[in-house]
């Protein structure tokens, strides 16, 4: 096992390479002057060529690259040039309320997504299973900025029972946010549950469980479901990194002060420094969710061994 850790971390340094490579590319084939934006309409001529020395935009783009990646080597993300502060505190003041949300978003469809699969499974073609589908297609279906666009007409425009943006108001602010951001993996999680069951239901250890007297329950928990979740366990480490980058359209609809709204702000007024910041850290979240996932393999199912 830790040999295995060992090959994937070394693996995750060349993704790492080209995800910062891409970025920073990406970034300086952007139309305008990020000098220009951040000195304003008014600024003088003069100005403007000092901020662009400043952010060392003057440079050959090769000085630039390996100037970024000597920072970066040095845990260095640079200075915002929105507000003047060092990169990682800009970010890591907003990480706690992104993983706030990613994290009760991903429990709220764990928990409704799962249950909801196996009733489906235990109820095929019946009238739950028929509903069950068709509200984890709804989910699946509705675009976010659109979902959360509509909770707020009706809970926070209409019946007004919730706040409609910000994080001010406590567990309230977080519900409409964590239900939209949620939505998408419930009913995706639904359906992967569902056919897992369906499949392990129908091989021959669960009818031989059932015929040596085992509880409905029993054999549900115990034989069934747990030899579904490799999958479903699949997709919840997937779903997890998505919540995470999916943040950023559910945190601009409401407001909320997490590492996706940051992200928009910075694109707005050409923050480089942010933007390649909140990326690579987003970059870093998926290859660490994705080793903890394969490693709950081994826990979920004893037969999976790494070498």
């Amino acid at each position: 096992m830790l040999t295995y850790v060992v090959r994937r971390v070394l693996v995750a340094v060349p993704t790492l390479l080209g995800v910062a490579t891409v970025v920073f590319s990406l970034l300086r084939l952007l139309p305008g002057d990020p000098a220009s934006v951040i000195a304003g309409p008014t600024a003088t001529p003069e100005a403007t060529a000092n901020i662009r020395h400043q952010l060392g935009l003057d440079l050959p783009l090769w000085q630039q690259y390996l100037s970024f990646l000597g920072r970066l080597l040095r845990g260095d993300l640079g200075i915002s040039t929105r507000t003047g502060s060092p990169v990682v505190n800009e970010i890591f003041t907003r990480v706690p309320y992104t993983a706030e949300l990613a994290v009760i978003s991903l429990i709220l469809a764990i928990a409704v997504g799962v249950a909801a699969g196996v009733i489906a499974s235990t109820r095929r073609s019946g009238g739950a299973d028929l509903g069950i589908s068709g509200s984890a297609v709804f989910g699946v279906s509705m675009p976010t900025f659109w979902l959360g666009l509509m909770l707020i007409i009706v809970f926070a425009v209409r019946l007004r029972v919730l706040p409609a943006a910000g994080s001010d108001q406590g567990v309230q602010s977080l519900i409409l946010p964590s239900i939209t951001l949620a939505l998408f993996s419930m009913g995706l999680l639904t359906r992967q549950t569902r056919s897992a069951m369906l499949e392990v239901l129908g091989q021959d250890f669960v009818r031989t469980a059932r015929a040596k007297g085992a509880g409905r329950r029993i054999v549900l928990v115990k034989h069934a479901l747990r030899n579904a979740m490799l999958p479903v366990v699949t997709t919840i480490g997937l779903q997890f990194g998505a919540l995470l980058s999916g943040a950023v359209l559910t945190e601009t609809v409401f407001a909320w002060p997490g590492v996706g709204r940051l992200l928009v702000d910075s694109i707005g007024s050409r923050d480089y420094p942010v933007i390649q910041g909140v990326v690579l850290l987003l970059s870093v979240s998926f290859i660490v969710i994705n080793l903890l996932t394969d490693l709950v393999y081994a826990y979920v199912d004893p037969r999976i061994r790494y070498g």
